[in-house]
């Protein structure tokens, strides 16, 4: 299991499209893909579940990957959290 925080970069947040791509690359993976945020946990590979959270810009995250490829999941999730979504 690795569990990492971030911050949420985005300027619209993980909402609509952000939300799609995390939820994209997540289900790229076969190990579970926790997201917490204050007291709600979720599935991270729910559009549902992610946009549910709210998590604005600033906000901070934990992505919990458990499984077979949870280095490679938490390092394509890291990526698209800090380098992609800051550009939206």
């Amino acid at each position: 299991m690795i569990k990492k925080e971030f911050e949420v970069l985005s300027s619209i947040g993980l909402h609509a499209r952000p939300a799609a791509l995390f939820v994209q690359t997540a289900n790229k993976f076969q190990c579970d893909i926790t997201v917490i945020k204050e007291q709600s946990e979720i599935n991270g590979k729910s559009i549902m579940g992610i946009m549910a959270i709210a998590a604005s810009k600033g906000d901070k995250i934990t992505v919990i990957a458990d499984g077979k490829d949870e280095k490679e999941a938490i390092e394509a999730i890291e990526e698209l959290l800090t380098k992609r979504f800051p550009q939206m």
